[in-house]
């Protein structure tokens, strides 16, 4: 299949990475320096024990809707791979970039991304998705992962129409085979807004306490300072999933607990990075949002109002 990767950080950036490696047709969108780097050196991804550079098309947006006027056929599946607060510039884009048969996978961290997509996207097909990696973009034309873990997860959502499930679900289990012969664990899921879920209650608390306390992955671990407030964030997350009847593992908790102590040391969300840079962050998305999710379901969020006020405070 034909793949378009939108965003070239550490998500983007390694999924556009191991699908051309595996020989698959990846076009990349990308900006800046970071752009010219892949243009004119390759993208390497640097593994803890191995790097590999390879050579995917790779587009600014505009290079890419020229590239689609003068004949480059439709992408059969693309990946969003942008910030929370970045998403609205790619609408435009997608309208034009896809067709009526690309099938739009946003791997974002807000929860519930692909439903709001879809709404601005009404002629298109919209998935909802997410991944499991320690990834960021290194220097110009670099991705550095910190581990192994690459696991992407996607499908879609309760009420899709059924002629959209029989055209899509056929090309969603070809991309599982792609993905799996790329090196990422992929799973076509047929409870998506559990599966993303399930990941917002990992990287919801860890990028929330990154951004209000710095820390990192020993802090996190067992016996770490911060380790009480993870727990109680995950707590409320999952009496917001009980309340909306959102199916998470009993054991959702514990999972996330092995998920931190597996981590680096020195392990910190994308948000944290971007708050402590001065950039433009998700913390809208992955705090702020919680306790009106939490007034919606009917169930308090203490921690989490708590730990946003702080934030605000700071004008974040």
């Amino acid at each position: 299949m034909r793949y378009l990767v939108i965003g070239a950080g550490g998500t983007g950036g390694a999924l556009a990475g191991f699908l051309a490696r595996s020989g698959q047709q990846v076009a990349l969108i990308a900006r800046g320096t970071h752009l010219e780097a892949i243009q004119q050196e390759g993208l390497t991804v640097d593994l803890p024990e191995e790097s590999f550079t390879v050579r995917p098309s790779a587009y600014d947006m505009a290079g890419y809707l020229q590239a689609r006027a003068e004949g480059e056929p439709a992408p059969d599946i693309v990946f969003v791979c942008l910030k929370g607060y970045s998403l609205d510039e790619a609408v435009p884009f997608l309208k034009e970039a896809a067709d009526e048969g690309t099938v739009i996978i946003p791997i974002l961290n807000i929860y519930g991304t692909g439903g709001r997509l879809q709404s601005q996207l009404p002629h298109r097909i919209v998935t909802d998705g997410c991944i499991y990696i320690f990834s960021q973009k290194g220097e110009p034309g670099h991705i550095k992962m910190g581990g192994n873990l690459f696991r992407v997860v996607y499908g879609l959502r309760r009420g899709t129409a059924g002629e959209v499930s029989e055209r899509v679900e056929p090309i969603l289990e070809k991309l599982t085979g792609e993905l799996q012969e790329a090196g990422a664990k992929a799973t076509h899921s047929h409870q998506i807004e559990a599966d993303c879920f399930r990941k917002f209650t990992l990287i919801s608390p860890m990028a929330t306490l990154g951004a209000a306390y710095g820390t990192k992955g020993a802090d996190l671990h067992a016996g770490g300072a911060y380790r009480e407030k993870f727990i109680a964030l995950v707590k409320e997350l999952m009496a917001i999933a009980k309340a909306q009847e959102i199916a998470l593992p009993e054991d959702m908790l514990a999972i996330n607990l092995k998920l931190v102590d597996d981590m680096g040391d020195d392990a910190t969300s994308s948000m944290q990075r971007d708050v402590e840079a001065g950039r433009p962050s998700e913390v809208a998305g992955l705090t702020y949002e919680v306790p009106k999710m939490a007034e919606k379901a009917g169930v308090q969020a203490p921690i989490y109002e708590e730990i946003g006020e702080l934030l605000k405070g700071r004008g974040l």
